[in-house]
């Protein structure tokens, strides 16, 4: 009896654990293409620089971000984590200079997705001026 309901309990979580979309499967690589740079040109001190990354998924298979996280000083505000073949999205992420000293700014983002190479590295750049 208790190798019965053990089964059954296994069959009932494996059954609701299933996926809805058949596409997306362990293994499946695609292409993105990514606009890798944002110039926020001069910018006064304490001002918040706000960097909009185009990603459009070029590939056939959906593209997964599976994770996007910035370096220090950096906030990622928002970002897909799914992105259709033939499709674009906006990753959005913040720097504060109120904090950071005058001249050059230089932050990265890491983008980890089912691509090949898996990491894509943003980076976010300005010129911090004196008010």
């Amino acid at each position: 009896m208790m190798k019965l309901l053990t089964l059954s309990l296994l069959l009932t979580m494996f059954v609701s654990c299933e996926t809805a979309e058949e596409d997306v499967q362990v293994g499946n690589k695609t292409t993105m293409k990514i606009d890798r740079l944002y110039d926020a040109g001069e910018v006064m001190k304490g001002e918040v620089v706000t960097a909009k990354f185009k990603v459009t998924n070029t590939g056939k298979y959906p593209l997964i971000l599976a994770s996007v996280e910035p370096s220090c000083s950096c906030t990622v505000s928002s970002y897909p984590e799914k992105i259709a073949p033939g499709e674009s999205n906006i990753i959005t992420a913040t720097v504060k200079t109120d904090r950071l000293g005058s001249g050059i700014l230089s932050k990265h983002v890491n983008v980890t997705a089912n691509t090949s190479p898996s990491v894509t590295q943003l980076k976010i750049k300005a010129l911090i001026m004196n008010k």
